[in-house]
């Protein structure tokens, strides 16, 4: 099975829904979703994009200077 998404792991849920404004604004779908069971056992929501913008969004990311636990391929 082909990855098809990437999600970024963030500390709170604010930081999530900034995540997903900044990169609306810069046209890369995003969509909240639960972070998924085998990443964390803590409750919380993830941000999921497609595995082909992930270069892209991380340099959004990374000149926006919004910070993220990690990222993960599903």
């Amino acid at each position: 099975m082909k990855s098809l998404y990437v999600v970024f792991l963030v500390d709170s849920t604010s930081h999530a829904l900034r995540i997903e404004i900044i990169l609306h604004k810069q046209n890369i779908q995003s969509k909240l979703i639960p972070v998924p069971r085998h990443l964390s056992s803590d409750c919380g929501v993830c941000v999921r994009i497609a595995i082909d913008q992930r270069e892209i969004a991380e340099k959004i990311l990374e000149s926006n200077k919004i910070a993220y636990q990690s990222i993960d391929v599903l």
